[in-house]
């Protein structure tokens, strides 16, 4: 069953899915909130993005470009990075024991990325992981002689174009338990999408018969949740729990660089609030030696909690946040969790109805095993026939773990392009559209610098004609670098001509380790190709970067403007990171007394 549910009035996980615009949205929302909705590899942490004394340069830039009307949200600014769980000394031998330093420089050097999953997955890597993951310390009830039936989720999945019924006559073959006899089910969208019971996309409480036709109803057609649009394309059905309110709790586990979080509410489901305010706290510490005893961990979260249930929650806490660390997720929540006692109120069953969680993405080539078998059709109930495989490449026993699009934000053919490369490579490059037909594009070295140039570019007024948002840095070869810009020009001069031109940042902070010059190289050969049509749009390429060989760089860049004929500005360290932004957007900034880059 859901959460946002509830049993009749339960609710949706209260955390993290994206309120990001639609493509091409001119809202006037701040720039600001880009970091969160469209975060990037931290690689800027270390090694890949602005110097520390850039950072402090771009920050002041930014600030004084920065219109009174619209002040920066300095606790966004100011966010940092959780600290991962692999940076801690070892306390419990077997715990620990894959958690390896060489696994800490990898994130250290490597940077974190921590992307929402599918309910079903989180789900499904909970269930067959609750009763493996080995706890820190042992709990009140003695350890579990057999593991955890399958899970119960059907994830029905609809691609364009496909055929609704019999889609889902495939389902009925895939999940039998769908056509038990007097079974009642929940259905509800999969696609990280919060308050759904809201938005009137919860069936509760019906048989499959029932449940099919609601989906039928909504499957690959146009749903408005809150302001975000989006094609309803995956569906999650699982078996209906019945249950009092007052058996709904909310817990909630997150990283921070002192350790992990766990938050706890008596009063889960629909109602809960603000659980950052009401909830009870326990902060688990980076070393582990010091992870609480099970009465530390009652009367730090269940002090309003019935004593006779004591004993199965304090299991399951331990237990959620051995899977928690064993797994190597980065945000859990679990909203309702419902815990139904015995009559007598000495033991209880305990089921989690509505998930939202996120995952370290760069501990795949840790943790993709894990992912994979929990996910496994074994580890479902899903029969396997013999010969009859979907081509899929799986990870030992099962398929590689999926990080979905927000809802509303489906990949286009361009960004899954560069997504696919950056999955190939130890570099990082990321591409996302906000506005496909705006005159204002980029090509940015790094993350820190990424957000940079979005910053002044809306601090400059320019918000609404930003077409993209993304970022090439940790040493990308010449080649990646020229599929990288090429993509990006493409884009650029697909989008209708504009009586005032377009303009193009080729920006960037002072890189640590990256070949300026190589990467140059890449960028020239993608600009070589197009030229003819940069001159036709009146684009005004503006360029500004520092670093390992970038005089060459900048030279060989400068004077393939002049060979093409093309309207370039460039500059280096001289010129503070984001400072060609208001020189080219705002009338009158640039002047004869600002000198260029003269190789």
């Amino acid at each position: 069953m859901s959460s946002d549910e509830g049993q009749n009035n339960c609710k949706g996980p209260s955390g993290e899915i994206d309120p990001r615009p639609v493509v091409g949205s001119t809202d006037a929302r701040s720039i600001n909130q880009i970091r969160e909705m469209y975060p990037l590899d931290n690689k800027r942490q270390m090694g890949g993005g602005l110097c520390a004394h850039e950072n402090a340069r771009a920050e002041q830039s930014t600030r004084e470009q920065k219109p009174e009307s619209s002040p920066t949200d300095e606790s966004e600014r100011q966010a940092e990075p959780a600290s991962r769980r692999e940076h801690r000394p070892s306390a419990s031998a077997s715990f620990l024991t894959a958690r390896t330093w060489q696994s800490s420089l990898h994130h250290t050097f490597c940077g974190l990325h921590y992307t929402s999953i599918l309910e079903a997955d989180g789900k499904a890597v909970l269930n067959y992981h609750l009763t493996r993951a080995p706890v820190i310390k042992p709990t009140p009830l003695p350890a579990q002689a057999t593991h955890n039936p399958p899970a119960k989720l059907a994830s029905i999945h609809f691609e364009e174009g496909d055929d609704v019924k019999g889609v889902l006559d495939a389902a009925e073959a895939t999940y039998p338990f769908l056509l038990a006899p007097g079974a009642k089910f929940v259905a509800k969208p999969d696609q990280l999408i919060k308050r759904r019971g809201k938005s009137g996309l919860l069936k509760l409480n019906a048989t499959w018969a029932e449940a099919r036709e609601w989906i039928e109803a909504r499957a690959n057609k146009v749903q408005k949740v809150e302001h975000i649009e989006g094609k309803l394309r995956n569906f999650l059905v699982e078996p209906f729990v019945p249950h009092p309110q007052e058996t709904e709790y909310y817990i909630n586990i997150n990283s921070v660089r002192e350790g992990d979080w766990i938050l706890f509410y008596h009063e889960g489901g629909i109602d809960v609030g603000d659980v950052d305010a009401k909830a009870e706290k326990l902060l688990i510490p980076v070393d582990l030696s010091e992870y609480p005893s099970n009465e530390e961990i009652a009367a730090g979260l269940l002090s309003k909690v019935p004593k006779g249930v004591h004993p199965v929650l304090i299991d399951f806490i331990s237990r959620l946040y051995a899977v928690y660390v064993d797994c190597q997720f980065t945000y859990l929540e679990i909203n309702p969790l419902v815990v139904i006692p015995n009559k007598e109120v000495t033991s209880a069953e305990v089921h989690f109805l509505d998930l939202a969680a996120k995952l370290d993405q760069t501990a795949e080539f840790e943790c993709g095993v894990k992912w994979a078998v929990a996910r496994a059709p074994a580890a479902l109930g899903i029969p396997v026939i013999a010969g009859k495989g979907d081509g899929k490449v799986t990870v030992d026993a099962g398929p590689p773990m999926e990080f979905p699009a927000p809802f509303g934000r489906e990949l286009s053919k361009e960004e899954a392009y560069i997504s696919e490369m950056d999955a190939k490579t130890g570099a990082s490059l990321k591409l996302t559209i906000l506005n496909s037909q705006g005159r204002v594009w980029t090509l940015v070295a790094g993350g820190g610098a990424s957000v940079v140039y979005a910053d002044a570019i809306a601090s400059a007024g320019y918000a609404s004609e930003l077409a993209n948002y993304g970022e090439y840095s940790g040493a990308p070869t010449e080649t990646q670098t020229f599929h990288y810009a090429r993509t990006v020009l493409d884009l650029m001069l697909r989008a209708p001509m504009s009586p005032t031109g377009k303009v193009l940042f080729i920006g960037g902070g002072i890189a640590n380790f990256t070949n300026v010059a190589s990467t140059f190289k890449g960028v020239i050969r993608a600009i070589r190709e197009v030229a003819p049509l940069l001159i036709e749009h009146n684009v005004h390429i503006w360029v500004r970067r520092a670093g390992p060989n970038y005089q060459e760089g900048l030279k060989n860049i400068k004077a393939v403007g002049v060979e093409l004929g093309l309207d370039m500005h460039v500059f280096g360290p001289e010129m503070h990171v984001s400072g060609i932004v208001p020189l080219a957007l705002v009338p009158g900034k640039m002047n004869d007394s600002i000198k260029e880059f003269e190789g």
